[in-house]
């Protein structure tokens, strides 16, 4: 008999059912979470993981997987991340410090609707990579997450403008 299988209601990853609940940060499935969780752990492992994709793999994933209860800060945070990484050329390694001090400026973050289309590319991807591909992997899932994000770009700069303002 095949497996029970669940999709994700973020990035529509079809996964066998499991027994984990989502629990609720993200608009994920419990599934699609365990996956993430095994990529980070690997990235927090791995000293190049971590030091060239890590923040990238962050803000992708909470990206693709906002909506539901997924809160306005959090999608807000990681999309100006990704726009840091993007458009500022920020290095990775470089963007969390410009995050946390945006988090502490921003009162009321802007809603952002989620795009319909997130693109083929999903936390899976990566998981199945080895080192190298990892790498190469990561930014391309982050570049298609940022560009699926692009009504709002405009937007996002605005907040990304309060990460580098004087104090």
């Amino acid at each position: 008999m095949a497996p029970s299988m669940t999709s994700c209601p973020g990035c529509g990853l079809q996964l066998a059912k499991g027994d984990r609940a989502n629990d609720g940060h993200y608009n994920a499935s419990g599934e699609c979470l365990d996956v993430y969780n095994e990529v980070l752990s690997t990235e927090f492992g791995h000293l190049l993981l971590f030091s060239q994709v890590h923040q990238l793999t962050v803000d992708t994933y909470a990206v693709q997987h906002a909506g539901a209860n997924h809160k306005d800060k959090s999608v807000g945070v990681h999309l100006v991340g990704l726009h840091l990484a993007f458009e500022r050329e920020v290095l990775p390694r470089e963007i969390a410090p410009y995050l946390q001090r945006l988090a502490t400026r921003v009162q009321d973050w802007p809603h952002f609707r989620p795009p319909t289309d997130v693109g083929p590319m999903t936390v899976v991807d990566i998981a199945m990579a080895d080192t190298e591909q990892h790498i190469e992997l990561v930014r391309e899932w982050a570049n298609q997450m940022w560009s699926a994000w692009r009504p709002h770009h405009d937007a996002v700069e605005e907040l990304a403008e309060l990460a580098f303002a004087a104090h």
